[in-house]
């Protein structure tokens, strides 16, 4: 049994999306710390780091946000998920190898059995799959069975939970576990969790039932999530109650070992993990995954015993600690050390010498900026409410945004849908990925925005001031963002007001509908490129459509995808989809990231994933070159 330290306490972060995820503060939304730290700064941060333990294979790299705790069902951040992914196991998973995306069982057996019209589906759960040791078992192997991942999926529906990602389940409409819930909520009773729900249901030990009110021909993607879907034990909730989150155990490779509460979590092997084998199905001419699957194909799973992790905000200090050896992984190389790292795709002479290794890759997400389409400036539906919009999308300079701000890490986006995922096509070009303040200037000028008084300053149609203002952060990044953008827009005229906050305050104010402008960003959390489109669904405004765009056309053509198998027909409602989110403008699409990792030497095994989490078991670390 391992032992498990815990101290500290930490508020979580709220936000929801569906398909989509979170890289720093919030599910489907995140925003980066990126500012400059003293060398005090980096001296403290290698304080975190521990010894490696004698015979152990261990790594050790840095998250640049918290955690904010490990049960599943609270939580809204990404680098959380990183660790619930890697103790958790949901039915199915991604293929590690496999590009593009496969999905491929885990807990389960095998493929789901489905009805002709995408309704009903029937899942065996794997005899023989065991949760890690807890007190809570009193010794006894605790085998995991169908109804613990019933009583997953109801635990999202429990009101009590404010499971952030409940709207992912409750737009799946499992029959009767929507009703339930709010009859929970009217009756102010707690949740019946011994209730039958037709739509999840055990049918024996080891049989899965799920029914669903609609046609969803994907919903495998929504189970192939170790970080939230993965199983947990009824008694084990129960047992630790509100600590719960302190005392995670499933049926994955790693347990917690050690935490201290934003500063370092340990996670070790767990020793009850199954007989499972390295395995994958990279293309034939994939020569990366071919070379990856040759070395490792039939290797028990994990191969590391350990994984630290400390937590380091600032971009030097943990750029620092990858220099001086502290950690081994450097994990998204901050933007302003692309060129003393990976300049040009090639790993600079000064750390190729000594070994590190280089990867980089286009990454499924992207950085927009929203319009409150309920703003009274900004915002509306008018002809000439969508050429303000328009016309302030013309001026941003994305491309010197990518060069100078982000050091060429990036190509502009076209479209919503983000690259890897269905629905996207790098040939597709549109207005949203054009710089033009000519234009931008002659739709103010036709639509009655103009300068009347001669202050150099346009007004709006009615005469009134035309006040803009754009909530922004404090860190470095986003001032350069937010300075960038007001020297664009101040080139056609339009004065603009910039208001800092915190990324949590900005967050809460644009769930509200309170903000008139800000920058985020989203990362797809799934191969259906459908997610994306949610930031346009009427009815999640204020949830995952955080600009609260309302359009009936865009809401049929949503509904329609949902239902429909992938296909030409499901294809042509993509491309219909992405001319109205262009056409009306809610958001601007700014950029799709490159993101470049860097590996010592002794790190064998690396692949930069691409929706999913957990990865860490398929590492190794080679001692004679860490030795070396």
């Amino acid at each position: 049994m391992t032992k498990k330290t815990v101290v500290s306490a930490r508020p979580k972060l709220p936000a929801r999306r569906r398909g989509l995820q979170a890289a720093g503060a919030a599910a489907g939304l995140w925003a980066t710390g990126l500012g400059w730290a003293a060398d005090p700064a980096a001296s403290a941060a290698s304080a975190t780091v521990s010894t490696t333990p004698a015979g152990q294979k261990v790594m050790r790299y840095a998250f640049k946000t918290s955690e904010t705790g490990m049960d599943p069902v609270r939580l809204s951040d990404l680098y959380s998920r990183y660790l619930t992914a890697h103790i958790f196991e949901s039915l199915y998973t991604y293929d590690h190898l496999a590009r593009p995306a496969l999905i491929k069982p885990l807990t389960a057996e095998g493929m789901p059995e489905t009805s002709a019209d995408f309704k009903v589906f029937t899942i065996k759960v794997r005899p023989g799959i065991f949760f890690a040791d807890d007190p809570v078992f009193q010794g006894k192997p605790r085998e995991l069975v169908a109804q613990d991942y019933v009583y997953t999926f109801k635990r999202f529906a429990d009101p009590a939970n404010k499971s952030q990602s409940w709207s992912d389940l409750e737009e799946l409409k499992f029959v009767g576990l929507n009703e339930q819930r709010d009859e929970t909520i009217a009756s102010r009773k707690p949740f019946d969790y011994d209730r039958v729900v037709p739509g999840i249901r055990a049918l024996d030990r080891y049989t899965l039932r799920l029914e669903l009110r609609d046609t969803r021909p994907r919903l495998i993607e929504s189970l192939a999530d170790c970080s939230l879907r993965g199983a947990v034990a009824r008694e084990v909730v129960e047992h630790y109650g509100d600590q719960i989150s302190a005392h995670p155990v499933g049926t994955g490779p790693f347990v917690l070992a050690a935490w201290r509460r934003s500063s370092l979590i340990t996670l070790a092997r767990n020793p009850a993990y199954r007989e499972h084998y390295y395995d994958a199905q990279p293309a034939a001419d994939d020569a990366e995954g071919q070379a990856l699957l040759a070395r490792f194909k039939g290797r028990r799973l994990p191969m590391l015993d350990r994984v630290e992790v400390s937590i380091i905000e600032e971009p030097q200090p943990r750029w620092l600690s990858f220099l001086n050896k502290e950690h081994d992984f450097l994990d998204v190389v901050p933007e302003e050390y692309i060129n003393q790292a990976m300049p040009g795709g090639k790993v600079v002479p000064g750390l190729a010498h000594h070994g590190v290794k280089g990867y980089q890759s286009l990454a499924p997400d992207q950085f927009l900026t929203l319009y409150n389409m309920e703003d009274p400036v900004v915002g509306g539906y008018t002809p000439e409410k969508i050429a303000l919009r328009r016309a302030m999308n013309l001026a941003m300079d994305v491309r010197r945004e990518i060069d100078i701000v982000r050091r060429g890490q990036g190509i502009p986006g076209q479209s919503p849908i983000v690259p890897h995922t269905s629905g996207y096509d790098p040939k597709f070009r549109s207005e949203m990925g054009d710089y033009d303040p000519a234009k931008a200037k002659a739709l103010l000028d036709l639509y009655g925005y103009v300068d009347r008084d001669g202050d150099g300053w346009r007004e709006q149609p009615d005469g009134s001031p035309l006040r803009i203002w754009h909530a922004t952060q404090s860190d470095q990044q986003y001032v350069a963002l937010s300075e960038r953008w007001q020297r664009d827009m101040t080139a056609i005229g339009i004065k603009v007001e910039l208001r800092v906050a915190q990324w949590p305050e900005n967050l809460r104010t644009a769930e509200a509908g309170k903000l008139m402008m800000w920058f985020l960003g989203l990362s797809a959390a799934q191969y259906d490129g459908q997610g994306a489109l949610t930031l346009y669904y009427g009815p999640q405004a204020g949830a995952g459509n955080l600009a609260r765009f309302k359009n009936d056309q865009f809401d049929e053509v949503y509904r329609k995808m949902l239902v429909l198998p992938d296909g030409p027909e499901r294809e042509a409602l993509f491309l219909q989809a992405k001319r109205i989110a262009v056409a009306y403008a809610p958001y601007k699409i700014h950029l799709h990231r490159y993101v470049t990792d860097l590996a010592r030497p002794w790190i064998v095994g690396y692949r930069r994933p691409l929706f999913w989490l957990d990865w860490w078991q398929y590492i190794d670390v080679d001692e004679s070159q860490r030795k070396a």
